[in-house]
């Protein structure tokens, strides 16, 4: 008699659920070295001299890159990019085209949040309109690129997107600049500007981890326990032999 009967229902599913529970883990715990390599690469460009923003093309890896900038904002040319909150409120991020004059290079300049909390009226924002000196991080989004909303009607200014393609904008404008966005550091003409690095620290993945390896063992555990317990029953039953 088999010590051990788990059958074929209980087998099968965690043939099927069990490697995915591990998979998600190990998942989990790769997106949190991720996280960690981000922030430290983050931290490390944080505290470095910035570069002009001439350097910025020879970069092989140009996030959180800090650049010199000076010239002056188009200010006609603004992007509101929705749906962003700081503390629970809602407001938007003002995207400007800014003309560095030191590389002629044109760069979407990020100044930071601003409350929007009545939609029925427009935000408003003031653009200073002398040349300014300012420095900036460059910044990369994760996943993929933004695309500029086609339904907003061409000529509206400024420009409510929930996501934007920078390339697409400066062939809208005819202009040439690079395709990043840069992130106004703070100081003269900046807004709002405690941007997260991260959406999820390392350790929130750790924990999701730590969930789902929990999930394997439980649900290996409960697989070995009925397979016992089952193999159990069955050596009690009566047996019935025919006379």
């Amino acid at each position: 008699m088999s010590a051990f009967r788990p059958g074929l229902l209980p087998s099968v599913l965690v043939l099927l659920l069990l490697p995915g529970l591990i998979a998600l883990g190990f998942w989990q715990l790769a997106r949190a070295e991720e996280k960690r390599e981000l922030l430290a690469a983050h931290q490390a460009r944080q505290s470095a001299a910035p570069i002009e923003l001439s350097e910025l093309e020879r970069l092989a890896s140009p996030a959180y890159v800090r650049v010199r900038l000076q010239g002056f904002f188009d200010a006609r040319h603004s992007l509101l990019l929705d749906n962003r909150t700081r503390g629970g409120k809602a407001g938007v991020e003002v995207l400007q085209p800014f003309y560095d004059q030191a590389s002629g290079l044109w760069l979407l300049l990020n100044r930071g949040w601003l409350p929007w909390p009545d939609r029925r009226i427009p935000p408003t924002f003031a653009t200073p309109d002398t040349p300014l000196r300012l420095q900036a991080s460059i910044y990369v989004p994760p996943g993929e690129a933004w695309q500029l909303q086609a339904e907003q009607p061409a000529g509206d200014w400024p420009r409510l997107v929930s996501a934007v393609s920078i390339d697409t904008l400066w062939q809208q404008l005819g202009r040439g600049g690079l395709a990043y966005e840069a992130r106004l550091e703070p100081g003269p003409a900046s807004l709002q500007t405690d941007w997260p690095v991260v959406a999820m620290s390392p350790d929130k993945h750790l924990g999701y981890a730590v969930q789902w390896f929990a999930l394997a063992v439980a649900l290996l555990g409960l697989f070995i326990y009925f397979g016992l317990y089952n193999a159990r029953e069955t050596r009690h039953e009566p047996s019935h032999h025919s006379a």
